[in-house]
């Protein structure tokens, strides 16, 4: 199991996600307010990463180091998803 950060700020605000794994990276596909976004997680010349869309939701960009720390913080900024009932 890959990106637990990324999960944890998730189910913090009540966002349901897609979770897949695929040669040792993990992968997220989520909706916030009518909007897609990804987290897709990338190995590459020795370096992990992520390409994501979450800061801007119509751009993909590369965050490279501490992506998944950096994501979650980002994530634990946006409003509670209301729950029914």
């Amino acid at each position: 199991m890959r990106l637990l950060k990324v999960q944890q700020a998730l189910k913090t605000k009540k966002i349901q996600f897609n979770y897949a794994e695929e040669d040792g990276c993990g992968s997220l596909d989520f909706q916030f307010r009518g909007l897609r976004y990804h987290v897709w997680e990338f190995f590459d010349d020795g370096l992990w990463g992520a390409e994501t869309n979450v800061k801007c939701a119509g751009r993909s960009e590369d965050i490279l180091g501490g992506y998944e720390k950096e994501i979650a913080d980002l994530i634990l900024t946006w409003p509670d998803m209301a729950v029914p009932g």
